[in-house]
């Protein structure tokens, strides 16, 4: 981190004046006042301190105190960057304030606790990555919200203005209704942790009022004959796509995470190679899937350890270029509110594919499939069958042909 520069406001005043800092990283600029006065006769410019002279006997002291302010500075950056914030000059003004308690203590302490616990809860929780990265994003709200909005956030502010305010600056800021739901579903795990913990007593975050909003999304799954087409493709001397597709369809045939099926190995199948036994990352919990000839084909292909795959992020890219191989060109349109405006747009459906749509697409092949929907639901881990119902995905002609063999319509 680099050295920070201490000025005085007024250099040539008879008057003590106020000592400021100058921080530049990254082409960015931070100006800050530390709160702190001296008279200009007892500094020292070139060493951007105060002078050790007998004649200001705590000169020590005041050199110290400016040390520290240097640390709480590097560190603060060093932490943003740590939580994958971007490190703004607004930003590091709120800690710094935070930190040497500039305001009023009685005051601050109540200020400052909601903004301090959360990363320190978000270290310190053995939730997934992904989780973690979504309650950071929240984290990030919030301070972003407190220096926009010039209104400290609190436990004690965490009410329905708050709510309200906290809702309109989300949609100014672009986010979708469903990505806004995320954030207000995480403050509310942010408080409920806290009162947990005793340190607040304030419920407004349980108020009805205070709603996780959520919209129903399009997010496709592939069909039986799509996924067939995946496992035709040829992919002799492609290792990288090969592997992929592989571990890909696994899911789309087990409804397994990527958490779990990263974490395979051989030794979590079961009942001769005919079933896959695995606590999964997310949930903690045991569940036990029949194998179809396709999954025990690719396991047989890997000596039952499927194949390795560098990240998430990575398959997703993959994935798309796998689509487009097996020709998923139809049309698919997509409508969401972002922004508070309802849009629509229409993309090739190999550019929706993600990991996820795996385990979607297991979800809802096995419904339409007969599989009796508490079955799918062990697998799945979803505890009711309304959330089940909103999470498959299926047009009203796979619908329509679901019920073509139903009594009721023979």
């Amino acid at each position: 981190m680099p050295s920070i520069p201490f000025f005085l406001k007024e250099p040539k005043s008879k008057e003590e004046t106020l000592i400021y800092l100058i921080y530049q990283y990254g082409g960015k600029r931070l100006k800050y006042s530390t709160g702190q006065k001296l008279l200009p006769k007892f500094w020292n410019s070139s060493n951007h301190r105060v002078k050790e002279t007998k004649l200001f006997k705590d000169y020590g002291e005041f050199n110290a105190l400016l040390d520290n302010i240097e640390s709480c500075v590097n560190n603060t950056h060093r932490k943003l960057l740590n939580d994958g914030i971007e490190p703004t000059p607004d930003r590091l003004k709120v800690f710094l304030d935070e930190l040497l308690q500039k305001n009023n203590t009685a005051e601050k302490n109540k200020q400052e606790t909601l903004l301090e616990f959360i990363p320190q809860y978000i270290e310190s929780s053995s939730k997934m990555f992904n989780t973690k990265k979504q309650y950071k994003t929240a984290y990030k709200q919030l301070l972003d919200y407190q220096i926009a909005r010039k209104a400290p956030v609190c436990f004690d502010t965490i009410d329905l203005n708050f709510y309200d305010d906290f809702f309109k600056f989300l949609i100014e800021r672009g986010y979708s209704n469903n990505s806004i739901g995320t954030i207000v579903k995480n403050v509310k795990v942010f408080m409920n942790e806290a009162v947990e913990r005793g340190l607040t007593t304030n419920l407004q975050f349980k108020n009805k009022r205070f709603k996780v909003i959520e919209e129903n999304t399009d997010a496709v799954y592939l069909t039986i004959e799509e996924l067939k087409k995946i496992l035709a493709l040829d992919l002799t001397g492609n290792t990288r796509l090969d592997k992929v597709r592989d571990l890909f369809l696994i899911g789309c045939y087990t409804g397994l995470r990527f958490s779990d099926l990263i974490q395979l190995k051989d030794d979590n199948l079961i009942a001769n190679g005919t079933q896959v036994k695995i606590r999964t990352a997310k949930t903690n919990e045991v569940v036990i899937i029949p194998l179809n000839s396709a999954v025990k084909s690719i396991l047989t292909k890997y000596d039952g350890v499927p194949p390795q795959i560098i990240s998430n992020q990575k398959m997703n890219a993959y994935l798309k270029e796998l689509g487009q191989l097996a020709k998923l060109d139809n049309e698919v349109l997509m409508t969401s509110t972002k922004g508070g405006a309802r849009k629509s747009e229409s993309y090739k459906k190999h550019e929706l594919v993600t990991v996820h749509t795996a385990r979607r697409s297991f979800a809802t092949n096995a419904y339409l499939g007969g599989v009796p929907t508490i079955s799918i639901m062990k697998i799945t881990g979803h505890r009711t069958e309304k959330s089940f119902m909103k999470y498959i995905k299926i047009s009203q002609e796979d619908n329509a042909n679901k019920l073509v063999n139903h009594p009721f319509f023979n």
